[in-house]
């Protein structure tokens, strides 16, 4: 039997925190102020972008927070695999807190259908247009990383629904202001919680697949298996998982069957190379088998 282990303690969520900590500045400081003047203007839609900020901050210092105990060494001796799924809790609370969101302004909306309270457009083009401001630059910040973790890419998808939220309130007050009806600030309400809605069902699908130990994105099981066979000396592939234990760090396990005069040394470094060079996959462990015989068919 050999086991192959190659760790990658290049951790993707530690490399972008600073990025987190900058937008968590800004949209932290804006919160308070859209909050104040959605208050005293009476606009839903602006309301509901203060809402979806306050969420942003919840969100984003759950991210921030998850990089920090993500890389957090392990004094129990328990944590096998580390803290590193924190991140894709941290990015499942986001999902939760924007469906909350999303499902709060609807109610919001319905109870003022049939109502026509005044709306101070004024307020809602000014704070809109600081918002979009705010949330272009948080957006600039999080872009690079949001292809290579998780938890950056949650905090980035919410600050996209904050940007179409705000792009939202600005078109909310030119109508309110050409039309002198609120109908408009209700109707844009509902569809910045729509698109809310949308996006954590999309970033949800993602939290899904990596805590149910999905293959990762890009990587078929099979293609795997079918490379692996290729390697000098193994006849044979099975008991083949792979999963991601968080973002950018897909693990993998595997049996190989190889032949009696062939050396289990060699067969392991070359399909370790073999799953890192095709599959960038860093962390796995195989078991060199030299006949059926020596492996115990799996009962589940």
């Amino acid at each position: 039997m050999g086991a192959g282990h190659s760790h990658g303690h290049g951790h993707a969520g530690a490399r972008h925190r600073w990025r987190l900590a900058a937008a968590f500045g800004l949209v932290a400081t804006f919160f308070v102020i859209e909050l104040v003047v959605a208050m005293t203007s009476g606009s839903l839609a602006l309301l509901s972008d203060a809402g979806h900020m306050a969420a942003d901050v919840v969100a984003l210092g759950a991210a921030l927070m998850a990089t920090r105990i993500a890389t957090r060494p392990d004094n129990t001796g328990r944590r096998t695999y580390g803290s590193y799924r924190a991140e894709i809790f941290a990015s499942g609370f986001t999902v939760l807190l924007m469906i909350g969101l999303a499902i709060y302004v609807a109610i919001e909306t319905l109870r003022r259908l049939g109502d026509t309270p005044e709306v101070a457009a004024g307020p809602m083009l000014v704070v809109g247009a600081l918002g979009l401001l705010i949330n272009l630059i948080s957006l600039s910040l999080l872009r690079a990383g949001a292809s290579e973790s998780l938890n950056v890419k949650g905090a980035y998808f919410e600050v996209i629904a904050d940007t179409v939220g705000s792009l939202g309130v600005i078109a909310a007050g030119i109508l309110v202001s050409l039309t002198g009806s609120s109908w408009w600030d209700t109707a844009i309400a509902l569809g910045i919680s729509l698109f809310i809605a949308i996006r954590a069902v999309i970033l949800g699908r993602e939290v899904l697949a990596v805590l149910g130990q999905h293959a990762p994105p890009g990587i078929d099981p099979d293609d795997v298996a079918q490379r692996l066979s290729e390697v000098e000396g193994v006849s044979d592939v099975h008991d083949l998982h792979v999963w991601a234990l968080t973002s950018g760090m897909n693990v993998a396990t595997c049996h190989l069957m190889t032949d009696p005069q062939t050396s289990s040394g060699d067969v392991l470094i070359r399909a370790r190379e073999t799953l890192r060079s095709d599959f960038h996959i860093e962390h796995a462990t195989l078991q060199v088998e030299r006949s059926a015989s020596e492996c115990d068919e799996i009962t589940w």
